[in-house]
């Protein structure tokens, strides 16, 4: 049966144009699709929300999160292989141990470097996936990857599949948010939160992390709120009327509530993005007063803000592109220990005051946090074959990510990599079976949450994915 006989043709519009009507009504003109409830409550949910913290540009997991004693006894040594690693500058020194000190942290004993000191405090909440892998050493690639499931452009992100999947909890604000580091977007650009085929209201909103989120929010002087009620007024009568002339139309409908939103959004983001009812305690927790981490820190306490008010997916990108050149901020080339010191000074004690505040506010219960980065760095130097130098190139085979909260089993590592940190030999963990875990822990299966696309019925996951149920309470 057509979804459209059950109601009059006016009354449909009438609904469809108003409210979560136009949600609705998207979804279900988009085609006999599976439907996104489908897929919703096979796996038992623990999950209503996440956080995602990006670094862009390649963390060094073994100056991190990857112990490993072996690589620093074989510092100066020859990798011994005749393997050709797929390296990004194609440079390969000698081994060269860790830059950071390893020590054995909280009750769990998970081993995490001196680089995060706040974050290595909060051990015993982290689960940390050792075995990582990916498919290129290619920053563009590995991000598209990393966040939607495929290689190149085009394809949904993960926070739009969970938008539409879950769908919007809170009508005055998007589903989906991103907020970019001050010093600019990752190299992948608005097509790295984009909703690619998915109906366009399930898109990531950019939202700055200074003082005004959103540019040009407030009217001027001449603002007059009669002019604007006749105008918005005038504006929904046009829309209503072409879309009883030109029929059903689910990228029309989708745009218009987009509009709707950005109206709503104008009440909405000044009373969730004011830090006025946040205690002095807090503001100093998160450190947005001191110059290092203030930008960091006011996008985790709004990140915080806008998961309480409902919106589904907040993702947070740590590393911009470096003035003067092409390399993100993570990008480690030249000089590991140097370039990490930096960044990570600049999100250590946000993104641990997020976990301590979610956790003291009980949030933490059903909030999934993930600590991701595109791929990781090698275990030899970047530099010529008879030196060690002080960087590591980029290294897809094996890396580390970290999640918390929701479902998971706290104060555990899971996966490893070979002695010398370089492959993942213990369990890999691939992008697709990342994305499947996550949509696990929001009661969602991946292999039924499908959108029909040009004669297939896309998925986040692509045809791969399996959960990684021993990391799961």
């Amino acid at each position: 049966m057509n979804h459209c006989e059950t109601l009059g043709r006016r009354d449909l519009f009438h609904w469809g144009i108003n409210g979560l009507g136009a949600t609705a009504l998207a979804s279900l003109l988009a085609g006999d699709t599976a439907s996104a409830s489908d897929a919703i409550g096979s796996p038992p949910a623990k999950a209503k929300r996440a956080i995602q913290i990006c670094l862009v540009g390649g963390l060094s997991h073994l100056d991190s999160f990857d112990y490993k004693p072996e690589l620093t006894r074989l510092h100066g040594k020859s990798l011994q292989t005749d393997e050709k690693p797929d390296l990004f500058f194609g440079k390969m020194g000698l081994l060269r141990g860790q830059d950071w000190k390893f020590k054995a942290r909280g009750e769990s004993g998970l081993m995490i470097s001196d680089m995060f000191p706040r974050i290595a405090e909060l051990a015993d909440d982290l689960t940390i996936l050792r075995s990582m892998e990916s498919k290129s050493a290619n920053h563009t690639p590995a991000l598209f990857l990393g966040n939607s499931g495929f290689e190149f452009n085009g394809f949904p992100s993960m926070g739009s599949w969970i938008s539409y999947g879950m769908g919007v909890e809170n009508e005055s604000l998007p589903a989906y948010v991103v907020l970019n580091d001050e010093r600019g977007a990752p190299n992948t650009g608005a097509s790295t939160w984009s909703s690619a085929f998915l109906p366009s209201n399930h898109q990531g909103v950019v939202l700055r992390g200074g003082q005004q989120p959103v540019r040009d929010l407030f009217p001027g002087n001449e603002f007059d709120p009669i002019t604007d009620a006749a105008t918005r007024q005038f504006v929904q009568a046009v829309n209503q009327q072409h879309v009883d002339r030109t029929g059903a139309n689910a990228i029309l409908l989708a745009r218009l509530k987009s509009y709707e939103l950005a109206a709503k959004m104008q009440t909405s983001i000044p009373k969730v993005s004011s830090f006025a009812e946040e205690s002095a305690a807090t503001e100093q927790m998160y450190g947005i007063h001191d110059a290092q981490t203030a930008d960091m820190g006011r996008r985790c306490l709004l990140g915080r803000r806008l998961l309480e008010q409902g919106v589904r997916f907040v993702q947070l990108f740590s590393g911009g592109p470096i003035a003067g050149s092409p390399r993100a901020s993570w990008d480690a080339h030249e000089n590991v220990k140097e370039n990490h010191t930096a960044e990570a000074a600049r999100i250590d004690q946000p993104v641990a005051a997020l976990l301590k505040d979610l956790k003291q506010r009980g949030m933490l219960e059903d909030t999934l946090v993930l600590f991701t980065t595109e791929f990781g760095r090698t275990p030899f130097a970047q530099s010529a074959a008879d030196q060690v130098g002080p960087g590591r190139d980029h290294n897809r085979y094996g890396f580390s990510c970290w999640m918390a909260g929701a479902g998971l089993k706290p104060g555990f590592a899971f996966g490893n990599t070979d002695d010398i940190g370089w492959k993942a030999v213990e369990r890999p963990v691939p992008w697709h079976d990342f994305h499947a875990t996550v949509l696990h822990l929001f009661g969602i299966d991946h292999e039924k949450l499908t959108f029909y696309h040009n004669g297939i019925q896309r998925r986040l996951t692509n045809v791969h994915g399996e959960v990684v149920k021993e990391v799961l309470a």
